[in-house]
């Protein structure tokens, strides 16, 4: 069974989190699960292109977790990932918000 990893909130730090988001992939599967704030979204439904292959998309995802920014849970065969919304807030307040509005 997969375990996987995610860093306390104490433990979440900016550069991390900005290192995570260096990348415009992952800033872009960030962004889409901003968008569904409400509700954890499988890897593939927030796969930033469809071409992407999955171990591509796997190491993106384990980027983000152990960034502190996503948390992953295993649910039948599908990993569902969501924002950590109010860790990553309480850590650096506004941040996210940031995030959704910024338009590259």
């Amino acid at each position: 069974m997969t375990r996987f990893v995610h860093p306390a909130t104490g433990d979440i730090t900016l550069a991390g989190v900005l290192g995570a988001l260096s990348d415009p992939m992952r800033l872009k599967i960030l962004r889409k699960l901003l968008a569904r704030r409400d509700r954890s979204v499988s890897c593939s439904g927030a796969a930033p292109c469809a071409q992407m292959a999955k171990s591509t998309l796997s190491y993106h995802f384990r980027v983000l977790r152990e960034a502190g920014l996503i948390r992953t849970t295993k649910q039948g065969v599908e990993n569902l990932n969501s924002v950590r919304w109010d860790d990553v807030n309480k850590r650096f307040p506004g941040l996210l918000q940031a995030i959704m509005k910024f338009q590259p």
